[in-house]
């Protein structure tokens, strides 16, 4: 009888032991890696605490939870109380390239990109500029703005309005004005990993070199790929096109990364435009490959 009664409480007597305490080296080494703030190494540090102690695995797997929960209530509160000016980001870019199709010269280039990221709402704004003069002759002179607000209906589902500006004489332009609102899509989204894909209709406004316009309704379809290889190494993809009746736009951006030292980057990007109906006497495909330096902050 008393065996009987000891086999049915012995369960229940286990349930209520408290889990073996990670030993006073290995949780200094994850109260380190905490603080630090990176997920990569604090999961590292518990891989292999929980293989030197795997009697403490329990109360590893509780710190890392409270971590992390704790970790997501202070982003959430942050994310809620920030002002207009706050959680802005971004990259600066300054460097030289190369061009091919209309123009064959070298020059100077500069790139400004901000984000700012809350709970519902991104936002995206760039400045480019390329120029070049030579003798006393502007040979490349591309300038562009951009700025495009997100709404996120869910954790991967977002609505997105984009405007841009630009203008390249040496493309056939001198300004082409483009709305679009649409749908966009986080296909991948993982650390280290994001793929943004996005599809609306748009309004194009051009006014061209040769002093003629054109206005036409458009689609407008965009990926946005930011892949991190290493610590050190990152690429990059970032594809538009315009499709319409007249002149349609197709314009992609493929860029490695290398960082340097603390912020500063060496950039390594290859830009291809192509025009489906460019003006008299130019061509089609215009290509640029830059070479830069990038500070992030």
């Amino acid at each position: 009888m008393h065996l009987r009664i000891a086999l049915l409480a012995a369960p229940l007597l286990l349930a209520n032991t408290d889990p073996a305490p990670i030993p006073p080296a290995m949780k200094a080494m994850l109260d380190a890696a905490m603080a630090s703030g990176n997920e990569g190494e604090v999961a590292t540090v518990a891989k292999y605490a929980r293989a030197t102690a795997p009697e403490a695995a329990s109360a590893i797997a509780a710190s890392l939870d409270a971590w992390r929960k704790e970790r997501a209530a202070k982003r959430e509160a942050t994310l809620r109380n920030a002002g207009v000016l706050d959680l802005w980001h971004g990259r600066a870019e300054l460097g030289g390239y190369l061009t091919t199709g209309n123009t064959h010269d070298a020059g100077v280039s500069g790139t400004v990109d901000l984000n700012r990221e809350t709970l519902r709402w991104r936002h995206k704004l760039r400045l480019a500029a390329d120029y070049k003069r030579s003798a006393g002759v502007v040979s490349r002179e591309h300038y562009l703005a951009a700025y495009e607000p997100n709404f996120k209906f869910s954790p991967r589902g977002y609505v997105y309005g984009a405007t841009q500006y630009e203008s390249d004489r040496f493309l056939g332009y001198t300004s082409r004005y483009s709305t679009s609102v649409g749908a966009g899509y986080s296909a991948i989204k993982q650390p280290g990993l994001s793929l943004d894909l996005e599809v609306g209709p748009a309004y194009r406004d051009t006014s061209f070199t040769d002093h003629t316009t054109e206005s036409s309704i458009a689609a407008r379809g965009s990926l946005d790929l930011d892949w991190k290889l290493t610590k050190t190494i990152s690429v990059s993809q970032a594809a538009s096109a315009y499709v319409q009746h007249y002149n349609s736009t197709v314009s992609s951006t493929t860029a490695l990364s290398a960082k340097l030292i603390g912020p500063l980057a060496a950039r390594l990007s290859y830009v291809v435009q192509y025009e489906s109906m460019p003006t008299l006497g130019r061509v089609s495909t215009d290509t640029t490959s830059r070479a830069s330096l990038a500070y992030s902050f």
